[in-house]
């Protein structure tokens, strides 16, 4: 992993094989960034995507194991049990042009992997909310 950081952006190029949420989470933790905002394109592989469902609140994920397209990732950073939590949103295509997207769960570069992350001045944490069955922005309580 390389980076250049700009003030409060930070340009990180994650290199072929690694694993990308596990890379980034490092990254922010130690880089103190605990809230912000991220994005990335790049060529990726070995990806589990999930899609919530909200009656039996949990995720149904499918892996993907061959090298796709990273058209856009698309996610926040906040603290999750006082650790940085990244989470993030992508489309993906594959060689015939198809587009698949969901939840982020984790994946490897394949090729190349350039995110940017724009750290955020504010705190924000995530409390679970049994409603919901997730852990969700927890920016109206006091702490």
């Amino acid at each position: 992993m390389q980076f250049k950081q700009d003030k409060n952006s930070f340009f990180v190029f994650i290199e072929k094989n690694e694993k990308v949420i596990e890379t980034l989470t490092q990254f922010c933790n130690h880089h103190k960034i605990f809230t912000g905002e991220i994005t990335g394109i790049g060529a990726v592989k070995e990806i589990e995507l999930g899609a919530y469902d909200p009656i039996e609140k949990k995720y149904n994920t499918i892996s993907y194991p061959d090298t796709y397209e990273l058209i856009s990732l698309n996610g926040n950073i906040t603290l999750k049990e006082d650790e940085p939590f990244i989470h993030a949103h992508m489309t993906m295509g594959d060689h015939d042009m198809n587009i698949l997207g969901g939840h982020l769960f984790e994946m490897k570069v394949a090729v190349v992997g350039e995110f940017i992350i724009h750290r955020s001045n504010t705190t924000i944490k995530r409390t679970m909310n049994e409603e919901i069955g997730l852990a969700t922005w927890n920016i109206n309580k006091e702490e």
